[in-house]
């Protein structure tokens, strides 16, 4: 499987996106601003091309999607939330996007996870995060 998040808004606070699933707009997301220079917890996930794998998740104590291999960040998930507040660097999902905003997260996070699993039961799942 091959997501893709395009980033589409960048403000002070966050960067919007769309993620696709296999070229299909699946929802948007919401990261924490692009930074120069890493600050810990509020940078978003460098560009480029990740292998996501389900892992139970100790601070969430559920299984979620997790990126490997990120350089220089650690436990970089997928889950659900709505600000920059919620994101420590993660990758934020929503049904509808506003002005450093994302809305519906958890109807947006549970639709994409159902996929996610029954991918990763039979194949590997790829990120590309591009501007």
């Amino acid at each position: 499987m091959n997501l893709r998040l395009v980033r589409e808004i960048f403000t002070e606070k966050s960067s919007i996106g769309s993620l696709y699933v296999n070229e299909v707009f699946e929802c948007f997301t919401l990261e924490d601003r692009i930074r120069p220079v890493k600050v810990k917890g509020s940078t978003a996930v460098p560009y480029g091309h990740y292998e996501v794998i389900i892992s139970y998740s100790e601070r969430f104590k559920k299984p979620l999607p997790l990126l490997l291999a990120v350089p220089n960040f650690d436990g970089i998930r997928i889950h659900p939330g709505n600000t920059d507040v919620d994101t420590e660097g993660c990758i934020l999902v929503g049904v509808e996007r506003l002005q450093d905003e994302i809305r519906q997260s958890k109807i947006a996070f549970d639709k994409l996870f159902k996929q996610l699993l029954a991918a990763a039961k039979i194949e590997k799942i790829f990120i590309e995060i591009l501007q």
